[in-house]
Order: structure tokens, then sequence, then C-alpha cells
């Protein structure tokens, strides 16, 4: 009983944070204006798969681990929870692939990335993704080429049945298909993403070099500091890319294993393990961003603090509502607001027949701070 208290405990904190993080992600790129680049927008539909996967895809594999591999829902809805699960798997692979090459074009040729990287461009392919990873699981599962027999799987799988022992809802395998899914869903892209990382640090540390020996240290340019930023967010999503790796990687090495060695029931816990593992890496990203990222951190700090002007104007406007409907002592019945802050004073001192209103303070009034 305890032990099945702290898996379910585990389990849940697990999503929550899973959820929580990426939803956190998404509002920062949205809310800050240093985070609203165009590169960021491959950030947000990776934050977006992650934020999917806690929210469609591991509710029911909590259930499933709960539930000693029972799955009560039949066979249909089990292709459909297998179909998603593969598909943002896929679709984090491919993004990342994405950001791969948008980190290289900004690296390698910064002066035409603007030209060459166009909002257009990037929906055209944040769309792709999102259309391939869903023909690549939904198609393979639901059309059967993934069974040895190629016939679909679970279709004698009603809800509620009773099923035989050792019988789960997971993805079925066999070897040629296995190995034509794993080379091309992960280990090509795994190659392309780090023969691109390598030439983006080889290219990196050429600029750096650069900039040291053409920028005097006292007098730093503006082409220097972009340049700085374009070096730390590809130091950032390296490590993104990185902790995919170590993720994903012995979820894919298992299930390549068993699929030569022919094993259509692999074991449950080893099975449990790397699966569950892989699913660390969608809770690791939102934490990898603040922990390498100024402005991430920054953007991060005012959402979970409220601060920044946005929160500013927010409180102000909760303030000045306040005021008009709350009576006011004889005292202090007037008050005088200064850069989002309310200071009374008493009826005494103040000048007859003038009201006092919202003044300008340091070239600056509360609407100049409004997002």
């Amino acid at each position: 009983m305890i032990s099945t208290a702290l898996r379910w405990l585990f389990l849940v904190s697990f999503i929550v944070v899973t959820i929580g993080g990426n939803v956190l992600v998404c509002l920062a790129v949205g809310l800050s204006r240093r985070l609203r680049r165009i590169a960021n927008c491959f950030v947000v539909s990776l934050a977006v798969t992650d934020l999917l996967l806690g929210l469609l895809v591991l509710p029911f594999s909590a259930t499933l681990e709960l539930r000693s591999g029972h799955w009560p829902l039949g066979g249909t809805l089990c292709n459909i929870y297998v179909s998603l699960d593969v598909m943002f798997c896929t679709a984090s692979i491919l993004t990342l692939l994405a950001i791969s090459v948008d980190r290289y074009l900004a690296i390698s040729a910064p002066l035409c990335y603007p030209r060459r990287v166009t909002p257009p461009r990037v929906a055209l392919a944040i769309t792709t993704i999102w259309v391939t990873s869903l023909a690549m699981s939904f198609l393979p599962i639901h059309l059967g080429w993934n069974t040895a027999d190629f016939r679909i799987q679970n279709l004698d799988w009603g809800v509620w049945d009773k099923v035989e022992e050792g019988r789960t809802c997971r993805f079925e395998w066999h070897n040629n298909y296995v190995l034509l899914d794993a080379f091309g869903t992960f280990y090509l892209p795994l190659l392309v993403m780090c023969g691109m990382y390598h030439c983006i640090f080889q290219i990196a540390r050429k600029q750096v070099r650069r900039i040291r020996a053409a920028t005097p240290s006292f007098a730093p340019t503006a082409s220097a500091a972009a340049t700085a930023r374009e070096h730390k967010a590809t130091v950032t999503l390296a490590a993104v890319l990185g902790a995919f790796i170590i993720c994903w990687f012995p979820y894919y090495t298992f299930f390549t294993c068993m699929g030569i060695g022919a094993e259509t029931n692999p074991p449950t816990t080893a099975h449990s393990v790397v699966l569950w593992l892989g699913y660390f890496n969608s809770a690791v990203n939102p934490i990898l961003y603040p922990a390498l990222n100024r402005d991430f951190r920054r953007a991060y700090g005012e959402l979970l603090c409220c601060r920044g002007p946005r929160w500013r104007h927010m409180s102000t406007t909760i303030c000045l509502s306040c005021q008009k409907r709350v009576p006011l002592s004889s005292e202090h019945r007037d008050t005088h607001l200064t850069n989002g802050h309310t200071h009374t004073l008493p009826k005494d001192n103040q000048p007859e027949g003038k009201s006092l209103t919202p003044q300008k303070t340091n070239g600056s009034n509360i609407a100049d701070q409004t997002w």
C-alpha cells in the first residue's frame, strides 16, 4: 500500500511538473518582449509538444503503471493512445532538428538570417513537422504496418474486456519495421543534429576569436552583443539536445534490440524504466531554459513573482478601481499616486478647489509602463 501511494504521488507530481513547466515556457515567450523572437517559435513548438504529451499521454501511461499494465479502455483507444505517444516523440525529434538548422543559419550567416528565416517559412516548417509526425504515427499503427502479420493491433479488444495474462496496451513491432522506424525517426535525425551542432561550435569559436581581436574590451559593439547572444542561445539549445539524447537513447536502443531479437513481450520493468526516462525529457526542458538563458530566467521571475510592466499596470489598475469604490475617511479623503504607489494626504493639507490626479515622475507615467 505504501509503495503504491508513493508511486501514485511520484507520477502525479511528475505530470504536474511537466504540464506546469511547459505552460510556463509558452507564457514566458508570449509575454516577454525579449523572448518574442522568431527563433523561439521552435521552442514554443517543442514546449507545446511536451505539454500535449503531459495532457494526453502521461495520465494514461501512469494509469498503466498503477494498474500493473491492465488497460480498461479497449483496443481502439489503446491504438489512439499509442499513436499520440509516437507522434509527440517524433515531433520532438523533428523540432530539435529544425532548431539545430535554425541555430546553424543564425551563427554561420547572421546578416542573411532575417532574410532566410522568415515567419512564413517558420510556420511552414512547423506545419511540416506536425503533419509528418501525424503520418508517421497514426498510419503505421492503424494500417497494421508495425505488426508481424500486418494486422491492425488490438482490434479484438473491447472496452472492459477481460484480457489474457501478459497483454497490455503498448506499441507492437516486428523486425523490419523496428529497424526502419528507429533509424528514420531517431538515429538519422540524431546524427544530422550532432553534425550540425559540431559545425555550429566550430563557427562560434572562430567568431569569438574575431570579436575579441576586433572589438576593444571597453567598447562592445551592437554586433558583438548580438553574436554573443546567439552563442548563448546555441549553448542552451545544445544542452536541450544533450538531455534529449540521454533520455531517449536508452529507449530506442532497447526498442531496437527487442525488435532484432524478435522479442514480442519485453520485460515489463525494463520497458517501464526506459519509457519513463524518455518522458523525463518533457519535464526537464523547461528547467534547462532558465538555467542556461538569462532572458528566460528574467521572464520566469516576472511570471512567478508577478513582476514586470504588465503586472505593475494590472496592480495599479486594481488600486485605482478600489480607490473609486471604497469611501475614504475624512482624515484621508484624497490620494496622490506616484509611480504606482499611493501616498495619502491629510484633508487639511489639500489645496482647496483642486483635485489631485496621477502625476508624472521621471518623465513617465503609469500609461507609459503598459506592455
